[in-house]
């Protein structure tokens, strides 16, 4: 699995929830993942093109693999 975390952003200001979002490159595309803090569920993902987001379809494998890179982080 070939991707990059280019960045890390904990959002703790939610409304008690706490947030982290992950931007990283993969296949030569950006993208952002976010998930709750607590218990890392996926909250949402997004691709970026031509200066818009989308929501991006992310393999299992790839979030699991970005989830573990994220916990180890925070």
């Amino acid at each position: 699995m070939s991707y990059e975390i280019t960045s890390m952003i904990i959002d703790d200001d939610f409304d008690s929830e706490e947030y982290v979002t992950a931007e990283f490159t993969h296949n030569q595309t950006n993208y952002s993942i976010t998930f709750k803090k607590a218990d890392l569920e996926i909250i949402n993902s997004w691709i970026y093109k031509e200066g818009t987001s989308l929501p991006a379809n992310l393999s299992d494998t790839l979030i699991e693999s970005i989830r573990e890179e994220v916990k180890k982080r925070i």
